[in-house]
């Protein structure tokens, strides 16, 4: 299992997104990798909201050279490799986006070495993961917003989450006041919520856009909206300000989707941050580094959920390990992977089948993604 070769390929996706009537062009980013190892065995991974140029160069020039030679079956060789190239001084950025692709790329390999699925080499505590679907983004007024979430309610999600914040602090300069966004993300909130009743359960995800001070008065106006949790309320996840929040508002919190080193997630439940940990493979240095923050959760007896998208490779995550939770529908991000994916499941019931096939159990369309790398780069506007 040697490996022989390693690939990066940038994508910016150009997508439609469409609920309830509801229509919008848009693009996302993404970085697929494969590795092949001497006897022709190819695994393939995926990083994604970060620059797919970027984490391209990072691996083609520098992480998959480097990996030429090793025992493709040693992930944990090869991980602990990747980290003291790329992150030796706990960098979190780039560097960690080039780990969790290959990461990914090398369990593929290895489930279909061995004739198994990911979900059951981690070990396959369930067979099927519960999901809840991001429908509700900025670009949709509240009319809109309220229509998609009947429309997603109709078809079976009783878990969906909404955007907030809309970009606030990296906007403020436009001008545009804080206190503005949070009203009208109120008033968009309780929109939705009026929309569907009181049955669904109801997420918001501020994406790290919003301050200590306009986080609280945001979850301070909705808290009778019976929000299940707040996701990356604050920027930089700063894990003073999530554990003010929690007290001071008794909202649950959930953060971790783009953290790149388990440190982290150290710190967040050591400070009583979250209420739910969030590593997403894809980001997270892969299964390998998001098992061990699992193990680190389930210490602290504090659930996981998926967030920052991508449920085809983080389902294995939820589903083979006994401390797994909801796994994220985002539409957007779903309608990228049947672009690039054959085969791949869908939910039924609120509940994602998994594979029994080897390694991810779905396989790249290797025309499809041929044709969508000849299409410019996003140039840093296709994180989502």
């Amino acid at each position: 299992m040697k490996i022989a070769r390693v690939h990066a390929t940038p994508l910016n996706v150009p997508l439609e997104y469409s609920a309830g009537g509801v229509g919008r062009s848009t693009s996302l980013s993404a970085c697929h990798v494969e590795v092949e190892t001497a006897d022709g065995l190819v695994g393939h991974g995926l990083t994604a909201i970060t620059e797919e140029e970027v984490a391209a160069g990072i691996i083609n020039a520098v992480a998959g050279p480097a990996l030429v030679g090793m025992d493709a079956m040693n992930h944990e060789a090869a991980w602990n490799k990747l980290y003291w190239l790329l992150c030796p001084r706990g960098q979190t950025g780039y560097g960690m986006h080039a780990v969790a692709a290959l990461d990914v790329a090398l369990w593929d390999l290895k489930g279909k070495a061995l004739g198994q699925p990911v979900w059951r080499l981690l070990g396959g505590a369930r067979s099927k993961v519960p999901v809840y679907t991001t429908f509700g983004f900025n670009f949709l007024d509240r009319d809109a917003l309220a229509e998609a979430a009947r429309a997603c309610v109709a078809e079976g999600f009783g878990h969906l989450k909404m955007v907030v914040g809309h970009g606030a602090l990296q906007r403020r300069d436009e001008p545009r006041p804080l206190g503005e966004v949070i009203r009208e993300d109120a008033l968009r909130v309780r929109a939705v919520r009026e929309a569907v009743g009181a049955q669904p359960s109801l997420y918001i995800d501020a994406n790290c856009s919003l301050d200590g001070f306009h986080a609280e008065k945001l979850a301070l106006s909705v808290r009778d909206c019976d929000i299940a949790f707040f996701e990356e309320p604050v920027t930089q996840n700063d894990v003073r300000l999530m554990a003010d929040l929690r007290r001071r508002t008794g909202m649950a919190v959930a953060a971790g989707q783009n953290e790149g080193l388990a440190f982290r997630f150290r710190d967040m439940l050591t400070a009583g941050a979250v209420d739910y940990v969030q590593p997403n493979v894809v980001i997270s240095g892969g299964f390998t580094q998001a098992a061990k923050i699992a193990g680190m959760a389930e210490a602290y007896n504090v659930p996981m959920a998926n967030g920052g998208a991508f449920p085809l490779h983080n389902m294995h995550l939820h589903a083979g390990l006994a401390h797994g939770g909801r796994v994220e529908w985002h539409l957007v991000a779903v309608e990228m992977m049947r672009k690039l994916y054959r085969d791949i499941p869908e939910p039924r019931d609120g509940w994602l089948e998994l594979p029994e096939a080897p390694g991810l159990g779905f396989e790249p369309d290797r025309a499809s993604i041929a044709e969508i790398a000849k299409l410019p780069c996003s140039a840093g506007k296709g994180k989502g």
